[in-house]
């Protein structure tokens, strides 16, 4: 192949696979919300969506949400400023996609006489440019609620521009003390410094900075308990009051894709990126074939424990319907996955793999745990919204002001006098 048109290809690959993601984990969080609420709050929760009879746990009610929006009427009220009115979801949602361009998914890779770089924009000042698009999203709430010309909207679009602002103050200064201990700026430099062994991770080495950073993301992201700027019980939906059909949509894409990208700022700075955990890059390299063939057996073990607890629940009659054969649709398959697996392995065993197909190997493996610990994070987003209640504005301030400022600032302080010690 050509190396110009491998080259373009490479790139464009890096361009569309993290919208790509996002777009796939945006369905799938909102699913995972709605059945989690439901399992915290002990109820049932969507099962009604069907396909032919088929409902799979609840798992069309997105897909159904997304084609009942994308037909609805679009209504815009008359006394708004068209013009940002219309621009404001853009920008909500445009801001939270490109910001991701910059995640390391994987170590880098040597690749066609190079190094290939799983990430879509490898630039030395990573951090940098998530602070700086991160500050800028407060910009679509804030025109939205100013446009809607609406009291609710704009009150809204004031709560988000001062929270914003508030707690972005005291997510940089947590970021400031893991950029001392790692000395630079770039996500990969980060991760690689914080290796395979957990105990080397920065939620371990540094813990307050975690917790405020973790603390300030959910406020930069509106999620509960610090949805001020769309509270339904006093601003009947805030900054978004008057938006219906897939402006009201982008929103509430914009508010997923934020905690995706919150979810894998918080692993890649603090929980260890991609690094598998106590398995370095270069002995997996070199023993891939090993780790893979054991890898695969413990896949195998855990698609047959997990279909035959599955297939243990069906109860036939429960509901009355084709509700009751779900435990069948996904047991059946995971051990019959399992057994597959089992079966191609006695049969082919551990064979030498080709370097090349061993780099590659790792590369898919890391990627896949990046993307497990985001998933991970992104249901503690869920786990806290559903378990803690909103407080109150003054509140919010307060914690922001009075108590996370000043510890991220001691924090910073505390990590120079270690490192001044070591």
């Amino acid at each position: 192949m050509d190396t110009q048109l491998l080259h373009f290809i490479i790139v464009t690959l890096k361009l569309v696979i993290p919208f790509a993601i996002i777009l796939t984990f945006i369905p799938l969080l909102v699913w995972l919300e709605r059945k989690g609420s439901a399992f915290i709050q002990d109820r049932p929760g969507p099962n009604r969506a069907a396909i032919m009879g088929i409902r799979l746990c609840g798992l069309i009610h997105p897909f159904a949400d997304a084609m009942k929006l994308m037909f609805k009427e679009d209504i815009i009220p008359s006394q708004v400023h068209k013009f940002f009115y219309v621009l404001a979801p853009f920008i909500a949602l445009s801001v939270a996609s490109v910001t991701f361009l910059v995640i390391p998914f994987a170590a880098p890779m040597p690749f066609g006489g190079g190094v290939l770089s799983f990430q879509a924009a490898n630039i030395n000042a990573g951090v940098l440019y998530i602070l700086a698009m991160t500050s800028m999203g407060v910009f679509g709430i804030m025109l939205a609620g100013w446009a809607s010309n609406n009291k609710f909207a704009r009150l809204g679009g004031l709560r988000s521009s001062a929270q914003m602002i508030s707690y972005e103050l005291s997510m940089g200064l947590a970021v400031i003390s893991v950029i001392m201990w790692a000395g630079s700026l770039a996500l990969n430099d980060i991760v690689s410094l914080q290796g395979a062994n957990i105990l080397r991770w920065n939620f371990i080495y540094d813990p307050l900075a975690c917790l405020i950073f973790i603390t300030a993301a959910f406020a930069e992201t509106n999620r509960t308990p610090f949805d001020l700027p769309e509270g339904e019980s006093e601003l009947v939906a805030g900054y978004h009051t008057e938006y219906s059909s897939m402006k009201f949509s982008m929103f509430f894409m914009a508010e997923y894709a934020n905690m995706v990208i919150a979810s894998a700022l918080i692993v890649t700075l603090f929980f260890g990126g991609w690094q598998i955990p106590f398995l370095d890059t270069n002995t997996f390299r070199t023993n891939a074939d090993y780790y893979l063939y054991y890898f695969l057996v413990a896949a195998a073990v855990c698609c047959v424990i997990l279909g035959t607890f599955l297939s243990i629940k069906f109860k036939k009659g429960r509901f009355g319907d084709k509700r009751d054969y779900e435990p069948l649709v996904f047991g059946v398959p995971a051990v019959v996955a399992g057994l597959a697996i089992f079966c191609l392995l006695v049969v082919l065993g551990r064979f030498p793999l080709p370097l090349e197909a061993a780099n590659w190997i790792v590369a898919v493996c890391q990627i896949f745990t990046f993307l497990f610990k985001v998933l991970l994070m992104c249901w503690v987003f869920i786990w806290v919204r559903w378990t803690v209640p909103r407080i109150r504005y003054d509140q919010l301030m307060d914690l922001g002001w009075k108590f996370m400022l000043p510890l991220a600032m001691l924090n910073i302080v505390i990590t120079a006098v270690r490192m001044l010690w070591q």
